[in-house]
């Protein structure tokens, strides 16, 4: 089975959306849930009785540490986690660590970019579409090869949060839908 590993910061929708996929689809199944801080979406690898770890945004050995929990799993997920990995954790797991992110990179990426901070920009700049960008993690933020993208219509969006609300929707699928081809991929490799 295609084991995978999901990074998590906040309220893990992104996670919940990933564990009904594995459960529907089989898959792959999700090993381990990381949060950098005490995250609200934690109760759902809780309920669906999936080991996870919490660990301290502020450690400097974050990235380390998220290395050794993850370590077995063939692929790490970033579903909202907002720290930087750093270091041999880039190396070891090249090509094997995807993100998400609300906004079509390469256009509203990098340092500093996330959460209503994307969408508010996107908003200021007048584009008439967004939406959310699936792409592989290496050293420097959200510049990573792309893999997925969705597009939403920025029409009619008059704050960040109702922008917000319309890209959330698409990072469910898309994010869902990268895993899958990427576990589908991995099987064909001979990877679990």
């Amino acid at each position: 089975m295609y084991r995978i590993a999901v990074l998590i910061s906040g309220t893990g929708s992104n996670l919940l959306s990933l564990i009904e996929d594995s459960k529907a689809t089989g898959l792959y199944e999700i090993a381990i849930v990381v949060a950098d801080r005490d995250a609200k979406g934690i109760n759902h690898a809780s309920e669906n009785s999936i080991p996870y770890l919490v660990l301290d945004r502020k450690d400097p050995l974050l990235s380390d540490k998220v290395l050794e929990a993850v370590k077995g799993t063939d692929l790490v997920v970033l579903a909202g986690f907002l720290s930087i990995l750093k270091g041999q954790i880039l190396k070891e797991y090249k090509d094997r660590i995807i993100n998400i992110h609300p906004s079509l990179l390469p256009q509203f990426g990098g340092e500093g970019m996330y959460g209503l901070k994307v969408h508010e920009a996107v908003l200021k700049s007048g584009k008439l579409i967004s939406g959310c960008t699936v792409h592989y993690v290496n050293e420097d933020v959200d510049a990573g090869r792309l893999i997925l993208q969705s597009i939403v219509s920025t029409e009619g969006a008059t704050t960040p949060e109702e922008l917000q609300a319309r890209v959330l929707g698409k990072e469910h699928d898309t994010l869902t839908t990268a895993v899958r081809m990427l576990a589908m991929e991995g099987s064909t490799r001979g990877i679990r």
